[in-house]
């Protein structure tokens, strides 16, 4: 099991009436370790998994999140507001890309691990035992799917993750990804209406969001 997946349960233990992100920011920008570290704590989940879909390789994404971390920590003095958890998948997102630049290579991304974000809904902590049957249907479905986002271009299938699956508002994604929230909006667009266009004959097999 790979670092950030084996300890993303412990983001788990943390009350919910004691989180407060502006005064950790504030803080941790203040030179408080500890802080810091209950930021991380808290978003490690979210932020290693995206990595995980854009690098599908837990090792590599392991060493992206802690890239990310490091460069988060780096950089905190910068941070003026807005969304922290954008900022943090804005820097991993970099990381990941920065990688696969050096190794001259595209991102695998699997349908596979797609879920909800959440941690009580982190794939690598959620075992719902399904029948025979259902993960016969739910392989073909994933297979099907990995070959299709497959084909969409770079940006498009990154819109598709950060705004479909890991559930980001417009704004948030267009935080994480630099860009304008027209942007955004424009290639989620183009994204949905590509998937709908390459889906079209696997109707039976589809979530309803991708039916025409």
């Amino acid at each position: 099991m790979s670092t950030y997946s084996s300890r993303a349960a412990e983001s788990l233990i943390t009350p919910v009436e004691s989180w407060d992100e502006e005064t950790l920011i504030n803080s941790a920008q203040r030179g408080s370790v500890d802080a810091f570290n209950e930021l991380i704590l808290h978003y490690q989940s979210q932020v290693y998994n995206l990595a995980l879909h854009i690098m599908h390789d837990a090792a590599a994404a392991d060493d992206a999140t802690q890239e990310a971390f490091i460069s988060a920590y780096r950089a905190l003095k910068q941070f003026r507001g807005g969304s922290f958890r954008a900022w943090l998948l804005r820097i991993v997102t970099n990381a990941c890309y920065d990688e696969l630049r050096r190794q001259k290579r595209r991102p695998k991304v699997s349908w596979e691990d797609f879920g909800d974000m959440e941690e009580e809904a982190n794939p690598h902590l959620v075992d719902d035992g399904p029948r025979p049957e259902e993960s016969l249907q739910q392989r073909e479905l994933q297979a099907l799917l990995e070959r299709t986002i497959a084909r969409l271009p770079e940006h498009h299938r990154t819109t598709l993750v950060l705004v479909d699956r890991l559930g980001l508002s417009y704004e948030e994604a267009a935080e994480a990804m630099d860009v304008a929230l027209g942007t955004v909006k424009s290639r989620l667009a183009r994204a949905r209406r590509e998937m709908q266009k390459l889906l079209q004959d696997e109707q039976e097999l589809l979530p309803s969001r991708y039916r025409l």
